[in-house]
């Protein structure tokens, strides 16, 4: 289904959900005494509508891995992953191409359960403007029958400025907001759907976010979906693309890492999900 087709709820535009699925502290929180740790991924998808793969970032999986993990999840849920940073640490980024296909060709094999790639750039990792716009150019927009999208995650504070937020829109592909003093923190809207990492969560709150800050958050995440701009988050360029309705991805990723399958489905729960 469609759900940027009219007719489709805001809300059910909105994917909520956590960083990976292994964890052991969640064990006897999140997940229930005795669960074996086999089924830690069909539980938490059944909890959250999406999840981020981090395991990803440091190598590939064999497609019969990505087919299992889209057996044991339901319909409608949606992975999102990280691409692997060897890629990214490429000291020529614009003939990454085999690595990118090769990474992608595996990957589709999630099906309709494949969600946005993220491309994360750490700080630290020095780019340059006419191999950055390059390696853009080699993300391929469909895989295997599906379209792919795609989300730029630079962490160089130097190289996130408005030429940036023009290159991303001319791709078409997504920025991250990240919710986070150690990175840059930019709600500048770029594609067709937008993506926020959440790193704040508290130990000493049940939720992670206390209940206002989750309220604001559902908030956000409607105004994201309905097609608008949140008016209190902080953005690079003045100017927004035309309001249209868009999907949304937000996760409770690391900060006090136990609490945000709790933030998860709080927000979830606030979103009438």
């Amino acid at each position: 289904m469609d759900l940027l087709s009219a007719g489709v709820p805001a809300s059910d535009r909105i994917r909520v959900g956590i960083g990976g699925w292994t964890y052991a502290p969640w064990r006897d929180n999140f997940y229930p005494k005795g669960l074996v740790q086999r089924r830690e991924l069909e539980y938490a998808s059944r909890h959250v509508s999406a999840i981020e793969i981090n395991g990803t970032y440091y190598g590939t999986q064999q497609p019969a891995t990505y087919a299992r993990w889209r057996d044991e999840t339901p319909d409608g849920f949606v992975f999102s992953a990280k691409a692997p940073r060897r890629i990214m640490q490429s000291r020529s980024l614009a003939k990454t191409g085999p690595q990118v296909e090769d990474f992608v060709g595996g990957i589709a094999t999630l099906g309709a359960k494949l969600g946005p790639l993220v491309w994360q750039f750490d700080a630290g990792t020095r780019l340059e403007g006419d191999a950055f716009e390059a390696f853009c150019a080699l993300l391929p927009a469909a895989a295997g029958g599906l379209r792919l999208r795609h989300v730029l995650d630079v962490r160089d504070a130097g190289f996130v400025d408005a030429g940036f937020i023009a290159l991303a829109r001319r791709h078409g592909f997504a920025t991250v907001y990240t919710d986070s003093p150690e990175h840059p923190s930019f709600a500048d809207v770029t594609a067709d759907f937008a993506y926020a990492r959440l790193m704040r969560a508290r130990s000493a709150v049940a939720t992670g976010y206390p209940a206002a800050e989750l309220d604001a958050w559902a908030e956000r995440a409607r105004t994201w979906a309905a097609g608008g701009n949140p008016d209190d988050l902080p953005r690079i360029v003045a100017d927004a693309p035309p309001a249209a309705p868009r999907e949304v991805f937000v996760f409770f990723i690391s900060a006090a890492k136990e609490r945000n399958p709790a933030a998860a489905m709080a927000l979830i729960e606030r979103l009438g999900r």
